[in-house]
């Protein structure tokens, strides 16, 4: 595949790396199987709901989402090339199989022709707003899609051109907030959860030294359908062969473990066991911190007071004292564009849990996304 990606010399419209919006990829928005879903998606948290309805021909899957993310990178070269963007594109069937690595059998053309059909016809509301804009209501990925042919001489139909044309929706959250990522050019050789854990940890951690989230959620997150053990058992063998591109995947479920002292070293007093195993994921590449070995003192004594002590806590913070208003999310859009507010938002609720109450929520999380704007700056 990057051998494939890497070949300028081709005719294409697409010479550069594929990119993603950032919301789409951190949200499960597509079917993981292959299969034709007739079961809606739904997704809830604080913030964030998400509902995906089907069409006669089932849920749009993580597969023909490549479809949007072809399309998606097209438009970024529009845009770093100072074009004005369409958000309407017409595209050779031969490029598009070329970037995902596909080849161009009648097989590979039945399969685009499928994927136009349910990323037309699934049904989507969200919350989630683009461009500074909301929807109440439903839309498709695509508001239209057409394919151009030519017949052979046994009457086989020959894909010439595809044309499809973006919903407002997508096209709003690509040119104006421009939360964009690129993906690594393995992503299109990953399963269907392999591809999901991908894009959640280039969401969420990025180049910072590391990023958890608790099993059940990332469960969740990942749209996978799985009993919570059959989940865990894939993360493992996951965890074994390391496939994920950029990102090394770890399951805590030993609060003694690297990966505990690892978490609990950045503060977060998350508590870790076999019944609530934490994810962790890391950027390939970083080295691991050693283990030390602390030996207990063989007496215990009662030592007097430092000068320099940390102070008690006085009021232990509770997740009521930890409610920030929407006018403090709406200020950090615009103070941070590009960050996912409210991942950023749990972080700060997770380290907030460990210290005193805050006085004012609202100052402290803006400060909170300050420090963490400048020690965790956006990849390119």
């Amino acid at each position: 595949m990057a051998e494939q990606m890497s070949l300028a010399c081709l005719d294409s419209p697409l010479h550069g790396q594929v990119k993603g919006e950032r919301s789409v990829m951190a949200f499960p928005f597509f079917a993981l199987s292959k299969g034709r879903r007739m079961q809606p998606i739904t997704y809830s948290d604080d913030y964030v709901s998400i509902e995906v309805r089907p069409s006669q021909t089932g849920v749009a899957t993580i597969y023909d989402k490549e479809i949007l993310l072809y399309i998606a990178s097209l438009l970024v070269s529009q845009m770093k090339r100072k074009e004005t963007p369409s958000q309407e594109y017409s595209f050779t069937a031969h490029d598009f199989l070329r970037v995902i690595g596909g080849n161009r059998s009648a097989r590979s053309y039945q399969r685009i022709n499928g994927a136009l059909e349910r990323l037309q016809g699934t049904q989507i509301k969200t919350n989630i707003e683009a461009g500074g804009e909301g929807e109440d209501g439903f839309f498709s990925w695509v508001s239209e899609a057409k394919m151009s042919y030519t017949k052979t001489a046994d009457g086989q139909k020959r894909l010439n051109r595809v044309k499809v044309r973006l919903c407002d929706w997508l096209y709003r959250a690509l040119i104006k907030d421009q939360k964009i990522l690129t993906y690594d050019s393995h992503y299109f050789q990953l399963s269907p959860i392999e591809r999901r854990l991908y894009e959640i940890a280039r969401v969420h951690c990025g180049n910072q030294r590391f990023f958890h989230i608790g099993l059940k959620k990332l469960q969740t997150k990942v749209g996978s359908e799985d009993r919570p053990a059959k989940f865990k058992s894939a993360l493992r063998e996951i965890e074994t062969r390391q496939p994920i591109p950029e990102y090394d995947l770890v399951v805590v479920d030993d609060p003694h473990s690297d990966g505990a002292r690892l978490i609990a070293s950045a503060g977060f007093g998350a508590a870790i066991s076999k019944r609530n195993p934490m994810v962790l994921f890391r950027p390939k590449g970083r080295p691991r911190r050693q283990r030390v070995e602390i030996e207990a003192p063989a007496e215990q004594s009662v030592q007097p007071a430092r000068a320099d002590a940390p102070k008690p806590i006085e009021k232990p913070c509770e997740p009521s004292d930890l409610e920030v208003s929407s006018y403090a999310l709406e200020q950090a859009a615009r103070m941070f564009p590009g960050y996912d507010k409210y991942a950023v938002l749990e972080e700060w609720k997770r380290w907030a849990l460990t210290k005193e109450a805050p006085r004012r929520p609202d100052a402290a999380f803006l400060a909170f996304f300050t420090t963490y704007a400048k020690r965790n700056p956006l990849p390119n």
